[in-house]
């Protein structure tokens, strides 16, 4: 698999001479839900390959989500959406971003003090229960 940077593209906004950051179309899904979709400059996943960061006009790819990961996209608004992420699959293609999540929860959603007590279960349950903390930017 092959990665490759591209630059943000400054693209004209009609009737102005203002410019704006180029925009990808974002979906991030879990089995159980859709968590986010909107529009994004930005997203950044933890994959087995490593930690990708996908701009609009990114080559076509798919990757595999680590167990316990972070996915985090940041908003044409200039917010960013964070979500733990527990397995699945991130596809790129020119139609934008798929994140597709075993299972996944939003950083504003997560029970910190339950991440905390799941830190001393199995090696399963302390991998998500980090990447709930992570997610949720608490120290682990």
């Amino acid at each position: 698999m092959r990665l490759v940077d591209v630059p943000f593209r400054l693209q004209p906004v009609p009737d102005t001479k203002e410019t704006r950051v180029a925009e990808i179309s974002v979906e991030l899904v879990a089995v159980e839900r859709r968590l986010w979709s909107g529009t994004a400059s930005m997203v950044v996943a933890q994959t087995t390959e490593g930690e990708l960061g996908i701009l609009p006009g990114h080559e076509p790819l798919l990757g595999q989500l680590v167990e316990g990961g972070v996915v985090k996209v940041r908003t044409v608004d200039g917010d960013t959406v964070v979500a733990a992420v527990h397995g699945g699959f991130l596809s790129v293609t020119g139609q934008g971003v798929s994140v597709l999540a075993e299972s996944a929860e939003l950083a504003h959603e997560i029970d910190v003090a339950q991440a905390r007590r799941d830190l001393g279960g199995d090696e399963e349950t302390r991998a998500r229960a980090m990447a709930r903390l992570r997610a949720a930017e608490q120290p682990v």
